[in-house]
């Protein structure tokens, strides 16, 4: 009798596994496509933590109109509005142009601080130079 009771205990455990395991690929397989201003607080996580800085110049801050639409938690842009600062700058004789959205950032660097023309410090992805950052959470190449 103790033999299968033994078979039985098994029986659910392994259940159980199979059942966290299945859980688990399918809430990664539906969980839906993470939000896009979470992808870019990401990616300028990642730039801050390995980028390399390399100096570059502000060339323009331009706000950009966009249709207000709900995003994910009820959040929307209080004026329509996103904010983009221009940059260059220059790695192995390769200058690269680019643009960062700061639309989320704005609480957080001095917006009076973006000057056309200014030099700036740029932290990029050095296997990727293209991929670079002016500001993040916690990091500014404003001066």
């Amino acid at each position: 009798m103790r033999h299968s009771q033994s078979d039985w205990r098994i029986w659910i455990l392994s259940a159980a596994g199979v059942a966290v395991i299945a859980g688990t690929f399918i809430s990664r397989l539906f969980g839906g496509a993470p939000d896009p201003e979470e992808i870019e607080r990401r990616r300028r996580a990642y730039l801050n933590q390995i980028g390399r800085i390399v100096e570059g110049q502000i060339t323009d801050l331009v706000e950009v109109a966009e249709d207000v639409v709900p995003r994910k938690g009820g959040k929307e842009l209080a004026d329509g509005q996103r904010k983009l600062v221009c940059y260059s700058y220059s790695i192995s004789g390769v200058s690269y142009e680019t643009a960062q959205d700061i639309t989320s950032l704005q609480g957080r660097t001095e917006m009076n601080r973006i000057i056309t023309g200014l030099p700036a410090s740029i932290k990029y992805d050095p296997s990727n130079p293209s991929n670079s950052i002016l500001i993040a959470d916690d990091w500014s190449g404003l001066r």
